[in-house]
């Protein structure tokens, strides 16, 4: 245990640990809002301001780093590459009911037990280190650079084919979306067409 954990306890937080549990509370709220609301375009702009308070707490923890690459790859590309999709695939902008499945309580089922497990291995890994808040930046690009490029490699290639993934997905649906616009617009311009060049038809009208 450092001199951090020595010099105040959690009875006599300071200014920067203060500021962490605000915005901890802000990010869980727009969690919250995230995965409640039924409109897609309030989701996505509510996540966010959930990926940006998870930013702002990287920079409190003194991880400079991976607070910008929060912003530049998640807010700034994840959460675009989202709302293209939303634009390409003709999303509704306003409520949207039938995109409930109606599982609301075995998803909320599982995303207990997943953050009972994060926060169990998290509280498990940590439970004696200490982070001097207020000292010197701890997550130095040098540092994270090299565990990112030589411990986490493949995980960082697979969520870039995932996103790539996503993005020819997106691609996809909406040329199968105009495509069926495309046949509904025929189909209903067929017959009108055919009443308009047969005279039988518009003698049986009059």
């Amino acid at each position: 245990m450092s001199l951090a954990a020595v010099s105040h306890g959690f009875l006599s937080p300071t200014g920067v640990e203060i500021a962490f549990l605000l915005v901890g509370l802000v990010t869980f709220g727009a969690a919250l809002v995230t995965v409640t609301t039924r409109q897609l375009v309030h989701a996505a702009l509510w996540l966010v301001v959930t990926l940006g308070g998870l930013a702002v707490e990287y920079l409190l923890l003194t991880a400079e780093f991976i607070a910008w690459v929060q912003v530049l790859i998640y807010v700034g590309s994840v959460v675009v590459l989202l709302l293209f999709g939303l634009m390409l695939t003709k999303a509704p902008i306003g409520r949207s009911p039938d995109a409930d499945s109606g599982n609301r309580w075995a998803a909320l089922t599982v995303a207990v037990a997943a953050a009972a497990a994060l926060v169990w291995v998290v509280v498990d890994a940590f439970r004696a280190t200490w982070i001097d808040l207020d000292g010197a930046a701890a997550g130095s690009t040098r540092v994270t650079g090299e565990s990112l490029f030589q411990n986490w490699v493949l995980p960082f290639e697979a969520l870039s084919v995932l996103l790539l993934a996503a993005l020819v997905g997106a691609i996809v649906l909406s040329r199968k979306a105009k495509a069926a616009d495309a046949a509904a617009q025929a189909a209903a311009a067929t017959p009108a067409a055919g009443t308009d060049g047969d005279p039988g038809a518009k003698e049986g009208v009059r």
